[in-house]
């Protein structure tokens, strides 16, 4: 039985890649009934494949005309449609927000690209690296004296795509409620990554952010917010921002009243003050820092591996990870107090039961 705040909402998914699967495990993780349409024949490192996770599977050849018709009842039965294809794909299948709307007006029809519907780089390929690039994310991460730092494909794919898609059909799910009228959502990675630049973009219109990388509060220029190597190779984070939180950090590696440190805020001293600490903390290991550091107000973490996360006794003590199949994996979020989330199933790999998802979705089982 599914659970949580999406139960029961029937939420169609065409099969993609990246950020659209990523907010079809949201969804799914949040309760929805997510069945994903998919090519006919295998897909994906089976069992392995996170991102899949929790949702039925309808193989669908929509090359076919009787499945193209499929497609549009299971459009007719669905609250929600999320598809992750260039501009136009969906209108060359027939399946494009109009019919889709004709056919069923309470329709939210979630739309994921990387450069949006329109504008002129609506129809060029790209990846998470290129969202990002033109949204002034990527310029501002990195060390000044190397190039832009790749963060993975979290900020232009998860960050501005998944997440920002899965809030649009959510909100959209809501008002369709109240108004009984579906809608279309435009939900480009280049808007989203903008839009997760906004306290960026707020300080440099205020003059507190300098577009030099590794010269400002958040980007390691400050050497109170940053990632420092230990006696063992390994590497710990400090984020010590707060004056009072700053202290307690100095105070705790044994530099206050070091005279020699300067005043928090004087950026000008900032690399002095940096190579100070960065000293002390070479004098021990991470784990050693851990146990002087981690669970006070010094702001302090262990930089963990993807490997070494899910051993980590905070995150063992509040489900972080969970371990379906033989795969350890990110366990649902966020957590809600009366319809909790859950991870519903591990990722199905194979046709799916065609006969059981219609009649599911209150369809004649017998379609073909």
């Amino acid at each position: 039985m599914a659970s949580g705040p999406l139960n029961g909402v029937k939420i169609l998914e065409f099969a993609g890649i990246g950020p659209a699967p990523m907010c079809g495990m949201l969804l799914s993780d949040m309760g929805a009934d997510v069945v994903r349409i998919d090519r006919p024949g295998p897909r994906g490192p089976g069992a392995n494949n996170v991102l899949d996770r929790g949702r039925r599977v309808l193989q669908l050849d929509l090359k076919q005309a009787s499945d193209i018709a499929l497609a549009l009842e299971l459009m007719g039965a669905a609250e929600a449609l999320i598809e992750g294809f260039r501009p136009g794909v969906m209108e060359r299948l027939g399946l494009g927000p109009e019919p889709a709307l004709a056919r069923n007006p309470r329709l939210v029809y979630g739309r994921m690209t990387g450069w949006g519907q329109d504008g002129p780089l609506a129809q060029a390929a790209g990846h998470d690296i290129n969202y990002i690039a033109i949204s002034g994310a990527l310029h501002a991460m990195g060390r000044k004296d190397s190039p832009p730092a790749p963060p993975l494909n979290l900020v232009g794919d998860f960050g501005g795509g998944a997440l920002y898609l899965a809030m649009g059909v959510c909100a959209a799910l809501y008002e369709a409620r109240g108004s009984g009228q579906g809608q279309v959502i435009d939900c480009a990675m280049c808007d989203g990554a903008a839009s997760l630049m906004a306290m960026s973009y707020g300080m440099r219109a205020a003059g507190w952010l300098n577009e030099e990388r590794e010269a400002n509060l958040l980007d390691g220029g400050a050497h109170f917010y940053d990632v420092y190597e230990c006696a063992d190779g390994a590497y710990v984070a400090l984020g010590a921002i707060e004056p009072h939180f700053y202290s307690e950090l100095l105070t705790k590696i044994g530099m206050a009243g070091d005279p020699d440190m300067p005043a928090q805020m004087d950026r000008a001293s900032w690399p002095a003050a940096k190579a100070k600490i960065a000293a002390v903390m070479r004098g021990k290991t991470r784990a050693e820092w851990q146990a002087l550091l981690e669970g006070s107000d010094a702001c302090f973490a262990p930089v963990l591996s993807i490997g070494e996360a899910p051993a980590h006794a905070h995150n063992q003590a509040r489900g972080v990870f969970i371990e379906r199949d033989g795969v350890v994996q990110p366990n649902a979020a966020p957590r809600f107090s009366r319809t909790p989330s859950a991870v519903q199933a591990p990722h199905e790999a194979g046709p799916g039961d065609r006969a059981r998802i219609l009649a599911d979705w209150g369809l004649d089982p017998k379609a073909s």
